[in-house]
């Protein structure tokens, strides 16, 4: 998942749903899905440069269908799409980000997906709920993500450890023998602060039960998100995790020296280590995050959603329907790397056969997810707040948790 902060507040978001609603069109009839047309789409990214690939595949399928791809950098995504809605001017097809939904959701700007069309059982269940507000989804699932524990398999034989660790004492455990019996310089890396903490903290909160909000209250302050957090600064506490944070570090480059043995990412990590540091081959492995109440991770990655006053809506169905039926999820794994939203493309070939998949699988299974909500990149970075002040010492889990309770409660709406 990729996430910017938002760069409207919600009071402009609502100004701008409130001329949206007095001056934009529902479409009307618009274009039959089988006459000659242009399909608009925005994709993020490096999926917004892959996507223009299958675009050709599906126009040389459906010659009548002319797919115009039009890739949008993910640090400027977010403005793109505010200002378009604002004009009224979305394309057909979008690619929405998990933390963008509930923003675009309340601007009214979205086109309820067809149930009858896309079924949920199709689809990771955590996977539907990233698209779903309200009771009412707007989202069909394109691709999924979660994290889950790399480490060095090489250095942990160096310090006596037989087997992944599955629970939180045995993780803690692990990173302490990492540093005193293999001599690494620390025993995990868990980021300490700054924009997007709370995603390394997620597999901690979720596995503790906790929440950051749970049936549209705050709920930081909680016993289980108390312990969550305090469990996540010990390894500040303890020198295990290092307290500097630095914008764009690379924990592959420590991980590639031993400097870091274990750290929790996501699929994509694979193929990073592949290619570019071939001499740990053989040298590490993943596992499923270990456990408290349950071993859950966070889950991420982007619907496809299609613009309310788009004239093309037949089509767009059409065209969400090929990228995310099984044969289109397949294929769209092989080009990108992404893993499929659609349980049954990993019924067969490579998802099925490797075990790394398999891992990611069944960490998808209970993985969690924030709730679709317009406040949701706010209410997060005061959970961002908090972890920093735990990290550096500076509060006690209790007193961080209960200063965020208080600023996110004055967001829930």
């Amino acid at each position: 998942m990729h996430r910017t902060a938002r760069t409207a507040s919600a009071a402009i978001a609502l100004t701008m749903a409130a001329g949206i609603t007095a001056c934009g069109s529902s479409g009307g009839e618009g274009v039959a899905a089988d006459k000659k047309q242009t399909l608009t789409v925005w994709a993020m990214g490096a999926e917004g440069e892959k996507l223009a690939e299958v675009a050709k595949v599906y126009e040389d399928a459906n010659p009548h269908i002319t797919v115009k791809v039009t890739p949008i950098g993910w640090d400027v995504a977010h403005q793109k799409l505010i200002s378009a809605a604002a004009a009224g001017t979305l394309p057909d097809v979008t690619q929405m980000g998990s933390s963008y939904m509930g923003e675009f959701v309340e601007l009214g700007v979205l086109e309820p997906v067809d149930t009858k069309t896309f079924k949920k059982d199709t689809f990771f269940p955590v996977a539907w709920d990233q698209g779903t507000a309200d009771g009412e989804t707007y989202g069909v699932p394109w691709y999924v993500e979660t994290r889950v524990l790399y480490y060095r398999t090489d250095l942990a034989k160096k310090a006596g450890i037989t087997k992944p660790p599955t629970t939180w004492p045995e993780l803690q455990q692990a990173a302490t023998d990492f540093q005193d019996k293999a001599g690494t310089k620390w025993g995990i890396y868990f980021q300490p602060g700054g924009l997007d903490a709370v995603q390394s903290w997620y597999p901690f909160l979720y596995s503790a039960g906790g929440a950051i909000v749970s049936d549209g209250k705050a709920a930081m302050d909680t016993p289980e998100t108390v312990r969550a957090l305090n469990e996540y600064g010990t390894y500040f506490d303890k020198g295990l995790s290092t307290k500097s944070f630095q914008p764009g570090y690379d924990v592959l480059k420590d991980f590639n020296t031993g400097d870091v043995p274990m750290f929790y990412s996501g699929p994509w990590t694979m193929a990073g280590i592949n290619d570019n540091y071939p001499d740990l081959k053989g040298k590490w492995a993943i596992a499923n995050v270990p456990a408290d109440q349950g071993s859950v991770s966070m889950a991420g990655g982007s619907s496809l959603v299609v613009s309310k006053d788009s004239e093309h809506k037949e089509a767009a169905t059409q065209f969400l329907s090929y990228l995310t039926s099984t044969e289109g999820q397949k294929d769209w794994f092989k080009r990108s790397g992404d893993l499929p939203a659609n349980t049954s493309a990993w019924d067969s070939g490579e998802l099925a056969a490797d075990a790394n998949f398999k891992i990611f699988r069944e960490q998808m299974e209970t993985a969690q997810s924030w709730p679709v909500m317009p406040e949701w990149t706010e209410i997060s970075s005061k959970a961002d707040d908090a972890i920093s002040q735990v990290t550096q010492g500076k509060a006690s889990a209790e007193d961080a948790a209960k200063k965020a309770q208080s600023e996110i409660e004055g967001l829930v709406k």
